[in-house]
C-alpha cells in the first residue's frame, strides 16, 4: 500500500466516522433517532439554554448535523459540509465551555472534537475515495474552502454571539430583581 492510499484510506476512514456520529446526533434531533428528543424536546432544551426560537435552533442544528455529517461521510461537497457541521459544533462548544473541557463534566470536549475533524476534513479534502473524486470535484474547489469555512464562522459568530447578549441580558434582569426585593 503506498503513502498515497494510506492517506486516502485515513480520510475515507475519518470521514465515515466523524460524518457517521453527526448524522447520527443530528437525526435524534431532527427525528427523535437514536433516543433522541425530536424537534420539540430539542427544541425545548434549546430555548433553556439561549437558543431562541428554539424549534427553529434545533432545525438548523439537526440539519446542520444530518446534512453535513452526510455529506462528509460520502465526501461530496467537503468544504461546504465541514462548515456546516464545525459551526454547529462551535454553537454546541459554546453551551458546554461554562463547564470545563472534559466531557465527563459536561464540558465541550466532544463537540469541539467533532467541530475540529470537521475543519479538518474540509481543509484537507475528502480524498479519492469520495464522491468528489468520482465527480471531478465540482463541488470542492480550492476557492471553496476559505468560502465556506468563512460563511460558517460569520453565521455561527452572529448565532452565538446573540444567544450570550440574551443570557447577559436574563442574568442582568434577575440581579435587578433581586436588588428590587
Amino acid at each position: 500500500m503506498t503513502c498515497f492510499d494510506r492517506r486516502d484510506l485515513g480520510l475515507l476512514l475519518l470521514r465515515l466516522g466523524t460524518g457517521g456520529v453527526l448524522a447520527a446526533h443530528g437525526t435524534q434531533k431532527l427525528f427523535g433517532w437514536f433516543g433522541g428528543y425530536g424537534l420539540e424536546g430539542t427544541g425545548q432544551y434549546m430555548e433553556s439554554v439561549g437558543y431562541v426560537p428554539g424549534k427553529m435552533s434545533a432545525a438548523a442544528s439537526g440539519l446542520a448535523e444530518t446534512c453535513g455529517g452526510t455529506l462528509l461521510a460520502l465526501g461530496l461537497a467537503t468544504p461546504a459540509a465541514g462548515a456546516a457541521a464545525a459551526g454547529a459544533m462551535a454553537g454546541a462548544s459554546s453551551v458546554h465551555v461554562p463547564n470545563g473541557f472534559f466531557a465527563q463534566g459536561g464540558g465541550f470536549e466532544y463537540p469541539a472534537t467533532l467541530g475540529l475533524c470537521a475543519t479538518s476534513l474540509a481543509v484537507a479534502g475528502p480524498g479519492r475515495f469520495s464522491l468528489d473524486h468520482a465527480l471531478g470535484y465540482v463541488c470542492n474547489r480550492g476557492w471553496m474552502v476559505p468560502a465556506a469555512l468563512g460563511a460558517s464562522a460569520v453565521v455561527t459568530g452572529m448565532v452565538v454571539g446573540r444567544r450570550t447578549r440574551r443570557l447577559r441580558e436574563q442574568a442582568g434582569g434577575e440581579q435587578q430583581a433581586l436588588f428590587e426585593e
